[in-house]
């Protein structure tokens, strides 16, 4: 590619975005997608919601599980307590009711159905029955659509509210076992799922994908190569698109992974990410790799991907392989992921 005059340079470019952003914890959206499936069938699923915590546990605040006659979805410890919460959840869905469960393994003495739990601490949870909150499916698919976080208040005499991306509803519900002292309302966010766009559909990307989407984050993957695209795995999410198109397509995504196996397709990417406030940006390859494509870059694009590239993706001595390379770069994902909260 010829070098570009410097009166042609494009502008100094924004600083990249994301540094401090707060992301869910877990995979809230395969608990919310399972709610969205549960109402659209008729059933009456219970949402737990931890609300407090104290000590050793297995969930933090803001953990979802999901329970749905034998169904589940989410957890909430790390299997022992979740037959008496189905029970539970079970009782609050016939009487279409607010339940509160406390769980307080705080000592050696704190027995749950006969069984000592590994963990020693206190956990208060909510048990919303869905079906008796009419529109909260509308609010669940707008946090789902990504971007926004989710505001969930509860208070001690029944009182309901979901917000999020412009979306609301409030419904004050009967009250089942009522929960302990404390606090008389609880505000609990459930912080947006981190985005990823995967440039090119190499052989690494169908372990990928759903390792990074099981981890609850919402991905989308370009590629133009009929013959990537002929070999990618079944049910892929696939745009066919140019790395420029892509990255227009989603000016939110945290992350971009260049991931072409192409030379000159990943340093079409690499000019379509310059111009991006992506704040993660990360190429597949050797150093050598690196070095070559940056031949190619204009001063500008090189300054603007200096402080956002991670080149070779993913974290050292993970091994060879495909599905050695998806699980470094996935590691690697998730590190940032918690270092961003």
């Amino acid at each position: 590619m010829a070098a570009v005059a410097p009166a042609l340079r494009p502008p100094p470019r924004p600083a990249p975005v994301g540094r401090g952003t707060r992301f869910a914890d877990g995979n809230p959206g395969a608990v919310l997608q399972a709610a969205l499936d549960a109402l659209a069938a008729g059933r009456r699923p219970v949402l737990a919601l931890v609300v407090e915590t104290e000590g050793s546990t297995y969930a933090a605040t803001g953990t979802l599980a999901l329970f749905d006659g034998e169904r589940r979805s989410g957890w909430i410890s790390g299997g022992c307590l979740e037959p008496e919460i189905a029970r539970l959840a079970g009782l609050a869905a016939d009487a279409g009711r607010l339940d509160w469960l406390e769980i307080d393994t705080t000592d050696d003495g704190a027995l749950f159905l006969g069984s000592a739990v590994g963990c020693r601490g206190r956990q208060l949870l909510a048990l919303l029955p869905l079906a008796a909150l009419p529109g909260v499916d509308a609010v669940a698919a707008a946090w789902l659509a990504g971007g926004h976080a989710l505001a969930i208040g509860l208070d001690r005499e029944g009182g309901v509210a979901w917000r999020t991306a412009g979306r609301g509803g409030s419904w004050r519900l009967p009250l089942g076992t009522a929960p302990g002292p404390g606090p008389a309302r609880w505000s609990i966010a459930v912080d947006r799922a981190p985005e990823a766009l995967v440039l090119g559909a190499g052989p690494e990307t169908p372990v990928l994908v759903p390792m990074l989407r099981a981890l609850g984050w919402r991905v989308a993957v370009a590629e133009r190569r009929a013959r990537w695209r002929e070999s990618a795995a079944p049910g892929l999410p696939l745009l066919d698109a140019t790395p420029a198109e892509a990255v227009a397509a989603h000016p939110g995504a945290d992350v971009a992974l260049v991931m072409h196996h192409g030379f000159e397709p990943d340093r079409d990417a690499l000019e379509a990410l310059a111009a991006s406030r992506i704040p993660f940006v990360g190429l597949l390859g050797p150093a050598r790799r690196r070095r070559d494509l940056f031949k190619l870059l204009r001063p500008g694009d090189r300054d603007a991907l200096a402080d956002r590239l991670r080149s070779p993706v993913g974290i050292p001595r993970c091994g060879r392989g495909a599905e050695a390379i998806a699980l470094s770069i996935a590691t690697q994902l998730q590190v940032w992921r918690g270092g961003q909260a």
